[in-house]
């Protein structure tokens, strides 16, 4: 479905906004990893509707990429549609912009689903969780994935570094988080690089590592979700002020961290003025080509 974003209205773009339930009440998550997640981060209310979530940032005059997790093959819990999501986001085409996530372990099926899921359904990016997904990124099992996802000219967003779900769980509930370390997107992103790739968090314990990368690779960014600004690591906040400051991302991770938490510890960062609006909007309308002359 078209988006309806007012660019001119809207001062920043969240992107990296979970949706945890849909409309008839499944959760994205099982009860044991959903009270994980909460407790590791603290959140309030885990579960807010897609209207609820809308309604949120029309009110901050925000655009938000909304996105749920496909991780059954992992853990045996049914996910939230891709359908749904779109649907969804397609209700608020003013404010929500619709993600998908395929589970790489679907081979065949899921390169299938990721051309369908853009082409019939309006879905303008791929978000995937190697850890909680249980897949090496770098597999070249995964490779036709890619191919596919570059070819329709999305990008795909990698989950990067510690993860809250299954935090404090014995054995971390199986989630291996060495899946989730942004050298392995390396191997990606030289394999692919017309695909953009977005490195989602600061990537704890591989900060350097994920600058790195996103120094060598002009298709590779970062969003700080996840993390509130006032722990980001000095070496963070030098790059995003100079070499990175036109491949970093606002994104909140809400709900575990809302916007205005987020954005107010962000006022508080020694950044120039001239990078703030590029991490807060300017950088996501190019990346997720969303002005006129973009494209899609």
């Amino acid at each position: 479905m078209p988006l309806s974003l007012n660019l001119d209205n809207l001062e920043a773009i969240d992107v990296h906004v979970h949706i945890e339930v849909d409309d008839a009440g499944h959760q994205s998550l099982g009860p044991e990893l959903m009270d994980a997640s909460s407790d590791y981060f603290g959140a309030g209310d885990r579960t807010p509707s897609v209207d609820e979530i809308a309604q949120r940032y029309r009110e901050l005059r925000m655009a938000a990429v909304v996105f749920t997790v496909d991780h059954q093959s992992a853990t045996g819990h049914p996910p939230i549609a891709n359908e749904f999501v779109a649907e969804a986001a397609a209700r608020h085409p003013d404010v929500l912009i619709p993600f998908a996530s395929v589970d790489p372990a679907r081979g065949r099926e899921a390169v299938a689903a990721a051309r369908r899921l853009v082409t019939d359904h309006g879905v303008r990016g791929f978000k995937f969780h190697p850890s909680l997904q249980a897949f090496n990124p770098s597999d070249t099992a995964h490779f036709a994935l890619y191919e596919a996802i570059a070819e329709l000219g999305v990008p795909a967003v990698f989950h990067t570094g510690q993860t809250g779900i299954g935090a404090g769980l014995p054995g971390g509930a199986g989630i291996r988080l060495s899946n989730s370390n942004p050298m392995l997107l390396d191997e990606v992103a030289a394999e692919f690089p017309q695909l953009t790739i977005i490195m989602a968090h600061p990537s704890v314990p591989w900060q350097d590592e994920a600058l790195a990368i996103a120094t060598h690779k002009s298709n590779v960014y970062i969003d700080l979700s996840g993390w509130s600004p006032k722990y980001f690591s000095p070496n963070l906040v030098r790059h995003a002020n100079s070499l990175l400051q036109d491949k970093v991302l606002f994104g909140s991770d809400f709900p575990v961290i809302t916007p205005q938490r987020w954005l107010s510890d962000f006022e508080r960062l020694d950044m120039k003025p001239e990078v703030r609006p590029k991490i807060l909007r300017d950088n996501a309308i190019r990346v997720l080509g969303l002005a006129p002359s973009g494209g899609r």
